[in-house]
C-alpha cells in the first residue's frame, strides 16, 4: 500500500466512491506531505499483529491445503477437472465459467489466462477485480472454520440456549451447509434430536436451513454468529 502511486489511489478510491461514501481523510491520501497513508499502513500493521498473526500459521495451512487439492486435480484430470472442481462456487459450461457472483457481470479473457486465488477472507462467493483491464483474477473462498467461533462456546450461550443447542449452533457456524447427520455425529446426539433442536434454533432466527438435492443443509445466520462472537 505504501508503494501505491497517487494516481492509482485516486482512480481506485473514485471507483469505490461510486458505491459508498468515503471518509473525508481519504481525499488527501498519497499527496506530498500528507501523513495519512503512513498512519493507515501503520494501523494495518498493528491490526495484523494483534488480530491475525496469532492465527497466521493455520490460515496459511488452510490455503496451502486448497492449493494442493487443486494442483492434484489439475494434474490428474486437466483444466476441465480443475474448473469442474470449483462447483458449487462456479460451474464450467464450456467455453464459459459461470460464477456465483453477487451482481450480473461479464468478464472476457480475450486470450488472457485466469489466475485462481484461494482466500481465507473471501466470504461465501468468489470475487474478481473491478477493473477489467487488469489481469483476470478470480478470488474464491476456501473451506475453513471462522477464527472466532472455532473456539469453545462460552458459558453465556450455554446458559441462554442450553448445552446441546449451543453445541449445535457452534457446529453449524464452523462451516456452511451442514446436514443433520453431520451435526448429530459432531455433537454426539441422535439425528431425531438434531431435527427438533434445529427447529428451535431456526424459529429463534439463529439457524437457516435450505434444501440442496436430497439433503437439507443448515448454516448459522448473522444473528447466530453475532451471538457466538459476543460469547
Amino acid at each position: 500500500m505504501r508503494g501505491t502511486s497517487r494516481g492509482r489511489l485516486v482512480r481506485e478510491l473514485t471507483r469505490l466512491g461510486d458505491s459508498q461514501v468515503l471518509p473525508s481523510w481519504t481525499v488527501a491520501l498519497g499527496r506530498p506531505g500528507d501523513g495519512g497513508l503512513a498512519m493507515l499502513t501503520r494501523a494495518l500493521e498493528v491490526y495484523f499483529g494483534a488480530a491475525l498473526q496469532p492465527h497466521w500459521s493455520r490460515i496459511r495451512a488452510v490455503v496451502g491445503n486448497d492449493i494442493d487439492l487443486r494442483t492434484r486435480t489439475l494434474l490428474d484430470g486437466g483444466t476441465q477437472a480443475l474448473l469442474n472442481g470449483l462447483y458449487p462456487l462456479a460451474r464450467w459450461n464450456s467455453p464459459v465459467l459461470e460464477v456465483d457472483y453477487p451482481v450480473r457481470r461479464d468478464l472476457r479473457l480475450d486470450g488472457r489466462g485466469l489466475l485462481l486465488v484461494p482466500s481465507f477472507f473471501c466470504w461465501r462467493r468468489p470475487t474478481a477485480l473491478a477493473d477489467p483491464a487488469l489481469p483476470p483474477v478470480l478470488v474464491y473462498p476456501v473451506a475453513k472454520t471462522p477464527l472466532d467461533v472455532a473456539r469453545t462456546t462460552g458459558d453465556g450461550v450455554e446458559r441462554l440456549l442450553g448445552r446441546t443447542r449451543a453445541a449445535i449452533l457452534t457446529d453449524v457456524a464452523r462451516r456452511d451447509g451442514r446436514t443433520s447427520s453431520e451435526v448429530a455425529e459432531a455433537v454426539g446426539i441422535a439425528p431425531a434430536s438434531v431435527s427438533y433442536q434445529m427447529g428451535v434454533l431456526r424459529a429463534g432466527g439463529l439457524v437457516d436451513s435450505h434444501r440442496a438435492g436430497k439433503y437439507v443443509l443448515h448454516a448459522a445466520t448473522a444473528l447466530g454468529l453475532r451471538l457466538l462472537d459476543a460469547s
